[in-house]
């Protein structure tokens, strides 16, 4: 799940995959703005076909964030 989600950041953040790890800050360290997490959020619900509700979205922090609420969907 990380590569997937490293892959789709890398390629919208337009940065090296080798800069995002599980403990990477998505705002501070990746530089993400609020239309990229917007953006990043719409393209996991279209992978992944699933809603992502605001009070998760809200708690995203790292990129391991991410990665550990999509990971316990798949349960």
């Amino acid at each position: 799940m990380f590569d997937e989600v490293k892959t789709i950041l890398a390629r919208q953040l337009r940065i090296a995959p080798e800069k995002i790890t599980l403990d990477a800050q998505i705002k501070r360290d990746l530089h993400a703005d609020s239309l990229d997490i917007l953006q990043l959020l719409m393209r996991l619900e279209d992978d992944y076909g699933v809603v992502i509700p605001d009070q998760a979205l809200a708690k995203f922090e790292t990129v391991g964030d991410v990665v550990s609420y999509l990971d316990s969907l798949e349960k």
